[in-house]
């Protein structure tokens, strides 16, 4: 019985209340909605990561993103199916990692399973779509996540993951998002951050491992080179960690992708905005999806489901839903990505 309840020691006429196992910790009212208990209060699990204790309060669901009608569940593809690798078809399940959340994409629960967000929701229409169910587990950053994926620890990542080159050699991309890169910084942008020549001298936050941190040392180093004020690069694990750094004044920009970072200023409540839209930021086209291990049967069976949900709307439901109708794709790609 839970040390949180209490039984009288001698109450014969009073049957003791029936309580769980576990009780699960209090969670403010707000954060409940939409699921995202992830930004707050969490934990870090051995083996899985989720969203660290500075991540509390760098989000609040209460504006209603992702508010809308359950999607219409797609009937199993049997053939789809007969394409899953032995091992899933027999155990019914796919094991897909992901990094904490990356909103309004992945929204990682503090449990280190559950998720919700745009990627969890394809996620569960490709699972009725193949006859599985996919399981979610958070790692501890994205270098874990692309490891454990080479190693057989997880199945996939349904991402997205920024597709590049140098990420292809040991993994197959299938992209079904495009994306932009942009900045987050405090509101009225007090360091005139916006593009990246205007980066030098500034503290730039950046999610390690990622390709914007690629993008911003090689910044730094012209920075450098012309003479100018080198770039104070800050890594993080994570994105609410790393906008809670612009929102505390540790950083004085969030360099990442669009799609994310429009969420974390909508959630900001103006604290927050935008700058450097509309501009390449050290990227060509940036693509986004799901990851496998290299060459795996994986890739193009789910390159075909993901097709079926485009065709049938469920995607672009899904998309819409999310707010993220300005990075569908017309169809899922292999390896679409080019040089970071």
């Amino acid at each position: 019985m839970s040390p949180q309840t209490r039984v009288p020691k001698r109450s014969p006429k009073r049957r003791p209340a029936r309580v769980p196992k576990r009780l699960p910790a209090r969670v403010p009212k707000r954060a409940v909605v939409a699921a995202t208990t992830a930004l707050s209060c969490c934990l870090v699990l051995a083996g899985c990561g989720a969203n660290p204790p500075q991540a509390e309060g760098a989000t609040d669901s209460s504006s209603g993103s992702g508010a809308g009608a359950a999607q219409p569940a797609p009937a199993a593809d049997q053939a789809l199916h007969a394409q899953l690798p032995a091992k899933n078809r027999e155990s019914g399940k796919l094991v897909s990692v992901n990094n904490g959340s990356f909103p309004p994409y992945e929204i990682a629960g503090s449990d280190g399973h559950s998720l919700t967000g745009a990627s969890a929701d394809l996620s569960t229409a490709l699972g009725q779509l193949l006859g599985v169910k996919i399981e979610h587990l958070t790692a501890d950053g994205l270098p874990s996540e692309l490891t454990g994926i080479k190693a057989g620890r997880y199945d996939l990542a349904i991402g997205p993951v920024g597709d590049f080159k140098d990420r292809q050699g040991a993994n197959d991309f299938v992209d079904w998002v495009r994306e932009f890169v942009v900045f987050a910084v405090p509101k009225g942008n007090p360091h005139g951050i916006k593009d990246l020549d205007s980066t030098c001298g500034q503290r730039i936050a950046v999610m390690g491992g990622g390709s914007a941190e690629g993008v911003i040392k090689a910044q730094n180093e012209k920075c450098v080179k012309d003479g100018k004020p080198a770039v104070a690069i800050q890594s993080y694990k994570d994105q609410p960690g790393s906008i809670l750094a612009v929102r505390s004044g540790r950083a004085d920009a969030f360099f990442s992708s669009q799609a994310p970072l429009t969420y974390f200023v909508a959630q900001a409540k103006g604290d927050l905005e935008l700058t450097g839209t509309g501009q390449s930021n050290g990227f060509d086209d940036l693509y986004q999806g799901a990851v496998v291990a290299k060459d795996s049967p994986l890739r193009d069976v789910l390159v075909k489901a993901i097709q079926k949900l485009i065709d049938n709307g469920a995607y672009g439901q899904i998309m819409k839903k999310w707010g993220l109708s300005a990075n569908v794709l017309d169809k899922p790609g292999i390896n679409l990505g080019g040089d970071a």
